[in-house]
């Protein structure tokens, strides 16, 4: 054994996924240590803690992190019960964390600021593997480690307002009028979006969830309004498949956000390409511009971003990493993941070495590893700490042998119809097509569209508020 291989693993990040890296690593024998930047195992997961996830305990719970919970006399949840964010960190996260196998691992308030090689920079090759990785923290501490499990995720790394990928004109100024995606709506946020008109961009689950909260306040507080603003020219990839979807709460997530849209209670925008942001009287002015160079605008109190996440490898940035020029992601596991070609979603089974990296043993995983991409599941990111960890304990038969299941859902076809207002826009695939694993994204979910045909912003919120498809 190397002085290199008596260092400890160091995983970045206490959350599911790193978590689950952990309980592989004890069920390894391999020494290490997780760094959480805050206070708590899940600490991430728990500013989301009111939200409901569409995924049922039996894909959210690991199995190496099951066998050290059952061991220790864990009473499981209801595997085909939905938990909320706050329910997955007290009834799982945390217990796990408490565990007297992981416990004495695991440090909080652990910020990551860089990770290098000991006393070589980027441009040094020789002794390059055999050095050990240094890991510094924003407190100015050093940790050394013989592999990174980087398990940061992208909570704190939100996708801008601005369709260019920039940031809308103003976008920082109007600071005050914007949300972070998921606020609590119904419950710790609620006064800030009673009575008032709220603005909510973007097409994933977390706009969806939003949107359905803000419908349901509106029923209970009049002047309460809810306007939705998408950038293709539709709603179908959020819609997702509906009574197909193996996940009922996930399709049941789509259909009740269309049933909102028809009824005139949330209004749709589509086409909708944020160019400037400007605070006005005590409101926010938002402009939209046309691909014709005209503009178009609405006012509202509040804009909620939901607009997704990117990684950030910034700490990072003096390890030989080889990301995607699109995804963000490893070129081996972009194109396996890019929603730009798949139009069902479907994730097939990766591990490390889709992950791996020229810098040897340094593996971005979970949500991070996915960059830009919206397909990710929990279930998704065990399988990768499993195979990650096998490979490290120098198992690469079991590294290699990598089996994801995931639930299908049904997907929109390729030529939806053109109304919101019919049940045939999101049909179950044909029998002959194969059911699609994980998001309806692509072309059918609307990442690619054709030219888009905008509606005006101040067309009556009444009716039809925009086709499915564009026409």
């Amino acid at each position: 054994m190397t002085a290199l291989d008596q260092l400890p693993v160091a995983v970045i990040g206490a959350g599911p996924v790193g978590l689950a890296a952990a309980a592989h690593l004890h069920e390894r024998g391999l020494p290490f240590t997780v760094l959480e930047a805050g206070d708590t195992a899940g600490a991430a997961v728990q500013q989301w803690g009111h939200v409901p996830v569409f995924t049922p305990w039996r894909y959210t719970i690991d199995p190496a992190a099951r066998r050290l919970l059952d061991d220790a006399g864990w009473v499981a949840p209801d595997l085909e019960a939905l938990p909320t964010g706050a329910d997955l960190v007290a009834d799982y996260l945390q217990p796990l964390a408490e565990l007297p196998q992981l416990k004495p691992h695991l440090r909080y308030g652990a910020r990551v600021e860089a990770i290098s090689r000991l006393g070589l920079d980027r441009l040094r090759t020789a002794g390059r593997e055999q050095a050990p990785f240094l890991i510094r923290l924003t407190t100015g501490d050093e940790v050394l480690a013989r592999a990174v499990i980087d398990a940061s995720g992208t909570w704190g790394t939100p996708n801008v307002l601005g369709a260019s990928g920039l940031p809308a004109r103003g976008e920082t100024d109007a600071a005050a009028y914007l949300e972070h995606a998921l606020p609590d709506v119904l419950g710790a946020d609620r006064d800030r979006f009673a009575g008032r008109h709220t603005l909510v961009v973007g097409a994933g689950h977390s706009a969806a969830n939003t949107l359905l909260s803000l419908a349901d306040l509106a029923a209970e507080v009049p002047g309460t309004e809810v306007a939705w603003a998408i950038r293709s020219a539709s709603p179908a990839r959020t819609y997702g498949g509906g009574d197909a979807d193996a996940l009922p709460a996930r399709g049941a997530l789509g259909s009740r956000l269309r049933e909102h849209v028809d009824a005139g209670r949330i209004r749709l925008l589509t086409g909708f390409s944020v160019h400037t942001i400007t605070p006005a009287s005590g409101r926010v002015a938002v402009v939209v511009r046309h691909a014709d160079g005209t503009d178009e605008s609405i006012t509202v109190d509040r804009i909620v971003a939901a607009t997704g996440f990117r990684p950030d490898h910034t700490i990072a940035a003096e390890l030989r990493l080889d990301l995607d020029p699109v995804m963000g992601a490893t070129r081996a596991l972009a194109p396996l993941i890019d929603p730009n070609e798949h139009s069902c979603g479907t994730v097939p089974p990766h591990g490390v070495d889709e992950l791996a990296h020229p810098e040897a043993g340094y593996y971005a995983v979970g949500m991070k590893s996915y960059g830009r991409a919206p397909t990710f599941l929990m279930a998704t990111g065990y399988e990768q700490v499993r195979s990650v960890v096998a490979a490290l304990a120098g198992d690469w038969q079991a590294a290699r042998d990598v089996q994801l299941d995931l639930p299908e859902t049904g997907v929109c076809n390729s030529n939806p119809v053109d109304s919101t207002g019919t049940d045939s826009c999101c049909d179950p695939a044909p029998a002959a097509q194969p059911a699609g694993k994980g998001l309806a994204t692509g072309i059918s979910g609307g990442l690619l569209a054709a030219p888009l045909s905008l509606i005006s912003l101040d067309s009556p919120s009444s009716g039809q508020t925009g086709g499915c498809c564009g026409s």
